[in-house]
């Protein structure tokens, strides 16, 4: 299964890495961007999150969000988007 969003993060987030090793394991691929090298990602997290940057945020090909998913919530959200 492939994937068609972007997950934002930070290097010490460990919800973050437990997110992506559970994607990578499922064989998901996904970008990856560390909000605290990339500014203006920040502003992206903060836009999802009412002003918080809280991370793992995802953001998907059709402009939704999910923060802190399970794997489970990734995987049925990247099977809405392929129809």
């Amino acid at each position: 299964m492939s994937g068609s969003f972007t997950m934002y993060s930070t290097p010490w987030c460990g919800y973050c890495h437990r997110l992506k090793g559970q994607l990578d394991r499922e064989g998901i691929t996904f970008d990856v961007v560390d909000i605290e090298q990339h500014p203006e990602a920040a502003k992206i997290v903060e836009t999802a999150n009412n002003g918080n940057q809280t991370v793992p945020t995802l953001v998907y090909s059709d402009g939704t969000s999910q923060t802190n998913p399970s794997l489970i919530q990734v995987k049925d959200k990247l099977a809405s988007l392929a129809g």
